[in-house]
């Protein structure tokens, strides 16, 4: 099996060949044909407390970083629901003991696997684990949108790939969206549902203000830049902000504050099939920003630590 590996943020990405991972019962091999990249892939290669955690509870052997996967099921485990030739979509997770998603072929569990239905390309739901998961855990199981008549959401870093999915999928959940992004993504951001704030046209914040208060704000860049006093004062009474860029500063808000929540979109089929649903019902349009062969994985990382992809970037076997 070739998969991407390194040792650390100065040792460049590479091709190797690792033996195939045993099947635990309800595990099932998939042969991959997209991967999505996102930001959790290269930050765990500079340390921090992801790469710590991942020496404590992770696999041993070469770091394989990535998470979002799509493609066929070759293997099945004796309890696994999914059958060999399968179309799935899912998430690896290092605390199991997988390996990343980088890689031609890949081991999880079922239940981090969902059905993949023929009019969903492999490059459409691959764009969909991590950043839409977020968004989803984000929208139902932190803000409640789902329980919450004329919700209003705001997401800050609209136009990336959390920014996108949390916009689709407030949309599917009946709320109103305002979207922060620039300029150049002000159509796209409204083409998709959202009320469009351009930051380069003043204070993004203080635009957003008189179009709140707002039950849930996903905030997708960081509180270095948008900080998080002004986005509590944002919220409407019961609002919650959901971090899904984390600071080391954010840790005390995160620890005492109710209104301030972390969110890790962690892969499953209950959080995965609702997403799918929305795909294959024309509710969410998948926006691939480029893709490129996995032996240009390096590149990808350097294009994600930018900043500036608007929908995913994609990786392919």
């Amino acid at each position: 099996m070739y998969v991407a590996t390194s040792s650390s943020s100065e040792t460049p990405l590479a091709l190797v060949e690792l033996p195939d991972s045993p099947l635990k019962p309800n595990d099932v091999r998939v042969r991959v044909r997209a991967i999505g990249v996102n930001p959790v892939d290269w930050k765990m290669r500079e340390g921090g407390p992801l790469r710590m955690a991942y020496r404590f509870v992770g696999p041993s052997g070469p770091l394989v970083v990535g998470v979002d996967f799509a493609g066929e099921v070759i293997e099945a485990g004796a309890s696994a629901d999914l059958p060999v030739g399968t179309r799935v979509v899912g998430g690896t997770d290092f605390s199991r003991k997988q390996l990343g998603s980088y890689a031609d072929e890949v081991v999880a569990g079922a239940d981090q696997c969902a059905r993949l239905p023929d009019s969903i390309s492999f490059d459409q739901a691959a764009c969909l684990p991590v950043a839409g998961v977020t968004a989803w855990i984000s929208l139902t199981d932190i803000a409640r949108i789902d329980r919450k008549p004329n919700a209003r959401v705001l997401v800050l870093g609209a136009s990336g790939g959390v920014g996108l999915a949390t916009i689709q999928l407030s949309k599917t959940l009946g709320a109103a969206v305002v979207g922060v992004c620039s300029g150049k993504n002000v159509a796209l951001v409204e083409r998709l549902g959202a009320t469009a704030v351009d930051y380069t046209k003043g204070d993004p914040l203080e635009a957003a203000r008189a179009l709140g208060p707002f039950d849930l704000v996903l905030h997708a860049v960081g509180t270095d830049l948008y900080p998080l006093g002004t986005c509590r004062s944002l919220l409407s009474k019961d609002g919650v902000v959901s971090l899904a860029v984390v600071r080391p500063s954010d840790a005390l808000a995160i620890g005492f504050l109710p209104s301030v929540k972390t969110v890790l979109g962690k892969p499953t089929r209950k959080t995965l099939e609702p997403i799918v649903a929305a795909v294959a019902s024309g509710a969410f349009e998948c926006l691939i920003e480029a893709k490129l062969p996995l032996a240009e994985a390096e590149q990808a990382h350097v294009l994600s630590r930018k900043g500036k992809v608007v929908g995913k970037l994609l990786l392919v076997p």
